[in-house]
């Protein structure tokens, strides 16, 4: 796991020095917005979230560009068993490395489509139980709990307007949440509203 990790942020290092040294154009920005999570197996139904983050643009073709940057996004999702209900509220740094191309329609309108992996770390976030009145939470991270590293892949489409973009995407994780077989993994969709300076 630790050589995937190694070798995901090398990879991340060697195309934005690429584009530095190339004096590639990189255009940095923000984005904001709402998820809509829930987990692979088991009954949960998807929970609503919120997204935000800064991201680099490395365009190093004509319509060509690699989409990166740190963001805070929510997962998790909800449940209810026998009148308990249960909601998983797992928060995680994410940084995506996505593949993406520009498709002109007008000048400065453009659609988008990008792939490509994420990694994410666990950094904070409960697991909630009520019953009527009561109730309970736990570390979803905690001892024994859930892994607080992700990876996964994704991919979105969306359209750019001069420099406001909005993206709709989803992420599927591929690591199991726990070591058992059978085992639930993170799925995120989500709709962001960007700016690039």
């Amino acid at each position: 796991m630790k050589t995937i990790m190694k070798s995901f942020f090398v990879v991340v290092l060697l195309l934005m020095s690429a584009g530095v040294s190339a004096q590639v154009p990189i255009e940095l920005g923000v984005k904001a917005g709402a998820n809509l999570s829930n987990f692979s197996k088991g009954d949960w139904d998807a929970k609503v979230g919120f997204n935000a983050g800064i991201t680099a643009d490395i365009n190093f073709a004509p319509s060509m560009y690699v989409l990166t940057g740190l963001e805070f996004t929510m997962k998790g999702g909800k449940n209810d068993i026998a009148g308990v209900k249960l909601t998983a509220n797992p928060m995680y740094l994410q940084l995506p490395v996505h593949f993406g191309y520009k498709l002109e329609v007008m000048s400065g309108t453009n659609i988008v489509f990008r792939a490509g992996p994420y990694l994410a770390y666990g950094i904070a976030g409960k697991a909630k139980a009520k019953k009527g009145s009561v109730e309970e939470s736990i570390d979803f991270f905690g001892k024994d709990a859930n892994r607080r590293f992700d990876y996964g892949i994704g991919g979105g489409v969306g359209a750019e307007f001069g420099k406001i973009g909005v993206t709709l995407g989803y992420d599927f994780g591929l690591n199991k949440l726990v070591d058992a077989d059978g085992a639930a993994k993170n799925q995120n969709a989500y709709l962001s509203l960007g700016y690039r300076f």
